[in-house]
């Protein structure tokens, strides 16, 4: 196995070892895979832009030419100096008797980067590489809370800032998916906030592209809390931001299904906060106090019927677009009156 473990993975990006000249970085966060490829690529030739040092291959042409690859692996730079060859794996073609050749002959003075998409264990191409003593493997996957926090730091840092509590919670939850984009967003907000020392909710709010989901989580958390008076506010204000009433019937659906599967863990001996904890994802804390509250009313067969109630919602405002927004208000409504009732 040449798997490069996670906690080994900017070490060897870094130091690549010249004992695994062929490195195979694959994975679903397509933002990870290129900022490692392109972290390796710095570390492997002087300049970028010479053509001499560095070849690019496409998957299309590598799989009507197998033998190219080994050509540019093999060929001596004109001018002298490290060489590298990128390969973009693409998902339509099998490239892995191309690379199967340089692992077996691994070129001398060569690094062969391959770039690709998620790959399953069993996806030719990655079984190959894992199997070769010549080969490095890297396997991008999604940030977890944990490595969005590292990121989260390390752009601060460099931008001389710090973050509130508040605004950290907020940033995390609009994070994750595209390492890329997460960390564009970061840079996004470090530069709204220069001249200031300190990052404030209200920052993150004012540049995030998604900070319209906050606001969905304040209208759905009013809904299952039972605060009618907050409902109504904060799904006007959700329609103002631009969300659609079937996108706040969605974040409704959602929400239940989390809550139902958060009851379930309740009734099998967790705690709230152990369940909330262990939700996937986690419950930030900044919503632990409306969510518990929501734990505390909601039983599961009250939020299987309120899940059906919300499906019926998301139909009738697809079959009725021109009433749309008073249906899915209603809807709304309509369960945080129930917890009310219930409540009394």
């Amino acid at each position: 196995m040449t798997a490069v473990k996670p906690f080994e993975v900017d070490k060897f990006i870094a130091r690549p070892d010249p004992a695994r000249p062929i490195v195979l970085v694959f994975g679903p966060d397509a933002g990870l895979v290129r900022e490692r490829v392109e972290a390796l690529l710095r570390a492997s030739v002087d300049d970028l832009n010479d053509p001499f040092a560095l070849a690019r291959i496409e998957s299309d042409e590598l799989s009507s030419n197998p033998s190219r690859l080994a050509e540019e692996a093999n060929t001596v730079p004109l001018f002298g100096g490290r060489r590298a060859v990128l390969v973009k794996a693409g998902p339509r073609h099998n490239i892995a008797g191309a690379v199967e050749t340089v692992l077996e002959s691994p070129p001398p003075d060569c690094r062969v980067i391959i770039e690709a998409g998620e790959l399953r264990k069993n996806a030719p191409l990655r079984v190959l590489c894992e199997k070769a003593k010549a080969a490095a493997v890297i396997a991008c996957y999604i940030d977890n809370e944990q490595s969005l926090a590292r990121l989260i730091d390390e752009e601060m840092r460099e931008a001389n800032l710090t973050l509130a509590p508040d605004a950290r919670a907020a940033l995390t939850k609009l994070l994750g998916g595209d390492r890329l984009a997460s960390r564009s967003e970061v840079r996004k907000l470090a530069l709204y906030a220069r001249g200031k020392t300190r990052v404030e909710l209200d920052d993150v709010l004012a540049v995030a592209s998604d900070a319209t989901e906050l606001g969905l989580d304040r209208v759905v958390d009013a809904t299952f809390a039972g605060d009618t008076p907050q409902v109504e506010r904060e799904f006007n204000k959700a329609r103002g931001d631009g969300s659609s009433p079937n996108a706040i019937i969605s974040a409704a659906l959602r929400q239940v299904a989390q809550l139902h599967k958060m009851r379930l863990a309740i009734e099998g001996g967790d705690s709230a906060e152990t369940a909330m904890a262990r939700g996937s994802p986690p419950v930030h804390f900044s919503r632990t106090q409306r969510v518990g509250a929501a734990l505390n009313v909601w039983t599961t067969g009250r939020l299987l019927r309120a899940m059906q109630q919300l499906a019926d919602a998301s139909l009738d405002t697809r079959r009725q677009p021109t009433l749309a927004e008073a249906i899915a208000q209603r809807a709304l409504l309509s369960l945080a009156e129930n917890v009310r009732r219930k409540s009394a």
